[in-house]
């Protein structure tokens, strides 16, 4: 599915000298005024502002890469929320690492954090620390998971149904994402670790898949 991107750019005569902040925002396609993130912004002092229309989940963001590419060594990327920069923890930890790597930092305004102060530096070294154990406690479960249900094998040349078990585990594997924001496994890899057909993995999924 296709989003339509929109920016809101705002410019000011003054020479870059010192901080410049840097705006960005993200709205979903539904419910959500892009105006009111931009204001909200604006009033922070950013001098230029990039509006993302796209839900969350979404790896392609290209106002999320102009605001990137505007700011300079020494600048602020300012968001309102954390959930409005990055697709999920992981993802957010790499971008505070790029942000760091380039020298500039990050402000969010609802919980007052400014990774150039001591305290918004440690806290990410402790989103960083959750965002590893997350990945290993999900990567350990689903391997888990996997042996179980290989071990159940199949009776009578029939295929066997999922377990609420396994189907938990179907859903997890669908929506896990590698390091690029893409879907890790195929529905033909999902199927084939549960030894059932691709329709089977379809009836589980219900509405959460797109194809």
């Amino acid at each position: 599915m296709f989003f339509t991107t929109e920016t809101e750019l705002v410019t000011t005569d003054r020479a870059r000298s010192g901080t410049v902040k840097i705006g960005y925002g993200r709205v979903s396609i539904q419910n959500e005024n892009p105006a009111a993130q931009a204001d909200v912004l604006r009033r922070a002092g950013c001098e230029q502002v990039f509006i993302e229309v796209a839900n969350a989940a979404l790896a392609y963001r290209p106002e999320l890469d102009r605001a990137l590419g505007a700011a300079r060594q020494g600048d602020q990327l300012v968001v309102t929320k954390l959930d409005r920069l990055g697709r999920s923890l992981e993802h957010l930890i790499e971008l505070c690492n790029l942000l760091q790597l380039r020298g500039i930092e990050l402000l969010v305004l609802d919980l007052g954090i400014d990774t150039s102060t001591t305290s918004g530096r440690m806290l990410f070294q402790v989103l960083r620390s959750i965002a590893e154990f997350q990945h290993a406690s999900i990567s350990e479960r689903t391997r888990d998971g996997l042996a179980a249900a290989r071990d159940q094998g199949r009776f009578g040349g029939r295929e066997l149904k999922l377990t609420p078990k396994q189907a938990v585990l179907v859903r997890q594997m669908y929506h896990e994402l590698d390091e690029q924001g893409k879907k890790k496994f195929t529905i033909t890899q999902i199927a084939a670790e549960f030894g059932v057909s691709r329709p089977t993995i379809y009836r589980y999924l219900g509405g959460d898949h797109s194809t």
